[in-house]
Parts: C-alpha cells; sequence; structure tokens
C-alpha cells in the first residue's frame, strides 16, 4: 500500500478546488433554505441569504439595515414613498420614529395626507384591483361580469376612490379638509418651512386622536412631532395636502417656503458622523434624500432601496444605488443594496429581521 496521499486528501482534482485564473470566480456554493414553523424572522431571513436571485438581496438589506440600526452614530434618513400609509405600513414607519430608528423622514404629501385621516378617525378598506377579483367582505359571490370600466365608474357613484385594491371614502377627504382648516392652518398663519408645516400637522393629528378617542394610533406625523424627528415634503403640492394649502393660502397670510427646508436637513446631514438611508420607493422623496449629499463634503456610508422599478429606463426611482455612488451620494466604501420587489411585502420582512438582529428580541 503507497504511502503517498490520495488525490483526495491534497485536494488534486477535486470539482471544487480554486483555480487561479479565475479572477470572478470564488467558492460560494448556493444553499437550499429551509423553513419550519415556529421560526423567527430574522432566522427567516438568514434562510434567504443561502439562496439566489431577490432572497439573497433581502438578505443583504436585512443585515445592511440592522447596522444602520445597531451603530448609535449613524444618523438615519428614510424616505418614503408610493402608497404606503394607505395599504397598511403606517404603523411599521410610526414605531420606527418612535424607536428612534429614523431622524429625519422624507415623504409625499399623499402619505401625509392618509396618514392624518387614518389619526382623526378615517379608515381605508380592502376592495378589488379588478372587477373579476373576490370581493374581501364576500369572497363567495358570483362574478358580475362588469368591466374594469364599470368597476371604476361603480366606484365613482358610490363616491369611493381606489388605490389599487384599497377603497377609501370620499367623506374621509372631507374629514380631512375640516381637520386642516380647524386644527392645523391657524396655526401657521405666516410663511413657514414645510418642515415646520408638517409639524404642526403632526401636533394636530396628536391632539385629535386624543380627544376624539381615536382606536387607530396617531400615526407617522404626530409620532414624528411628539419625537422631535422633521419631516420633509418636497412636492407637498402634489397631493390633497397640498391643494388645501393651496387654497387656504388664497385668503390668508399663510404661505409655504419651497427652499427653507434645504438648509435644516443639509445642516443634519452635515452634523451625521456617519449616515444611513432606507429608501422605500422611489420618486422625490428616494431623491431628495440622496441629493442632500452633494451639498456637504460626505457621502452616505449606509444605503438600502426597497422599489420595484427598473433601472434599464434611465429613471432615478429604478435606479441602482451603485448609479448613486458615481454622483458621491454614496462614499465608496459604503454598504449598500437594492431589493426589486413590492416594498409592502419587502418592508415588514427587512424591518422585522433587522429589528431581531440588531438585538431588539422584545415581543
Amino acid at each position: 500500500m503507497s504511502d503517498e496521499p490520495s488525490e483526495s486528501e491534497t485536494g488534486e482534482g477535486s470539482p471544487h478546488e480554486h483555480d487561479p485564473s479565475r479572477d470572478e470566480f470564488h467558492e460560494a456554493p448556493i444553499g437550499h433554505a429551509q423553513v419550519r414553523g415556529g421560526m423567527s424572522v430574522g432566522e427567516l431571513a438568514t434562510e434567504y441569504g443561502k439562496a439566489g436571485i431577490g432572497a439573497a438581496s433581502v438578505e443583504r438589506a436585512v443585515d445592511v439595515y440592522a447596522e444602520m440600526l445597531r451603530e448609535d452614530d449613524v444618523t438615519n434618513f428614510f424616505g418614503l414613498a408610493g402608497a404606503m400609509v394607505p395599504t397598511g405600513m403606517r404603523q411599521i414607519v410610526a414605531d420606527l420614529i418612535r424607536d428612534g430608528h429614523i431622524d429625519a423622514l422624507v415623504t409625499t404629501g399623499a402619505n401625509l395626507t392618509h396618514d392624518s385621516i387614518e389619526a382623526i378617525g378615517g379608515k381605508h378598506h380592502h376592495g378589488r384591483a379588478e372587477p373579476h377579483d373576490p370581493h374581501p367582505a364576500n369572497p363567495d359571490a358570483e362574478p358580475t361580469g362588469e368591466t374594469a370600466r364599470d368597476h371604476d365608474e361603480h366606484l365613482r357613484d358610490e363616491g369611493v376612490d381606489r388605490i389599487y385594491n384599497v377603497y377609501l371614502p370620499q367623506e374621509h377627504f372631507s374629514l380631512f379638509e375640516s381637520h386642516l382648516r380647524d386644527n392645523v392652518f391657524p396655526a401657521v398663519e405666516r410663511r413657514v418651512s414645510i418642515q415646520e408645516f408638517t409639524a404642526e400637522l403632526g401636533r394636530a393629528n396628536a391632539e385629535q386622536n386624543r380627544e376624539r378617542d381615536v382606536a387607530e394610533d396617531a400615526g407617522i406625523a404626530a409620532a414624528a412631532y411628539e419625537n422631535d424627528v422633521p419631516i420633509y415634503c418636497p412636492a407637498i403640492q402634489d397631493s390633497v395636502l397640498g391643494i388645501q394649502a393651496w387654497i387656504y393660502a388664497q385668503t390668508s397670510d399663510f404661505g409655504l417656503n419651497a427652499l427653507g427646508d434645504m438648509t435644516h436637513l443639509s445642516d443634519l446631514a452635515f452634523d451625521a458622523e456617519r449616515a444611513g438611508a432606507m429608501l422605500v420607493g422611489g420618486g422625490v422623496p428616494k431623491n431628495y434624500v440622496l441629493q442632500t449629499m452633494l451639498t456637504i463634503p460626505d457621502a452616505y456610508d449606509y444605503a438600502v432601496q426597497l422599489t420595484m422599478d427598473s433601472h434599464t429606463t434611465g429613471g432615478l426611482s429604478g435606479a441602482t444605488l451603485d448609479e448613486a455612488r458615481s454622483w458621491g451620494k454614496l462614499e465608496k466604501s459604503a454598504r449598500n443594496v437594492t431589493v426589486v420587489a413590492d416594498a409592502t411585502v419587502t418592508l415588514p420582512l427587512v424591518v422585522a429581521a433587522a429589528r431581531e438582529r440588531a438585538g431588539e428580541n422584545q415581543t
């Protein structure tokens, strides 16, 4: 019997032997996710990391966001676009604010509108995206044969607005408009920054939520006001909130300084020891968060993007965070990841798993 080592002992001839000519390839075999009843969301995210395509991106997003939450010297900027509030993501953001995980929020006037509606007693409702979809209130109903146009014409006749598969009765907008006239605008009878205006909105939402004994949480703007977290809304006029502000400004001294927030936000970024960006959706909130770093010497050290938009169109909503690095919005060494998927699916998963991984295991 030979005393020479075998090929299996030396590794020679092994299919896993590293070939030094392969500069790109490094052995990292795909694993196969295992799931079981009773596993935590953090454990599930770890299983995602064994897999490829979108699952791997989700796990990396959890890892980056967990570090943003865990490190005390990271100032966290949060961009919230899309229909996140009416589709049920409101409490996640409000809780992040209350727990000190958002230092500045950039969002849309629409999200603030829907947040306020819920704060003062209005509700959004499950609906149908298409006429042939089962209705949540009556899933066994027979198909009506109506067309998509019939479906939305019927909703209009009933005074109901549709946001994909969410319904909002129009009387809730009347409730919101009265709230603005009675409780918000009288406190800002002057020219103010948008951030000052959103703070007054949060104050009024919190007060009315308590006075009306509303069962629903006071919400995002209220949480931001109570925790001294600034809310920036650079495209506020593109919303019912903006329309009402414009109407009120016609007959009062009220006005909004659209440029006033930029100094406030830039100062916050300048003073940050390290900075991280969580971007839900694209549009103006995404760019407003990222472009802030063009006004100071530094850039983001961390960034996570949850989007459904494609980067191939050249539009900013789908642009990868790697592309943002070329502009100097991210540090060359920044940890960043883009997850392409429905944010109503990925946001709860990423936030819950990141909180667990950051050491927040409380129930």
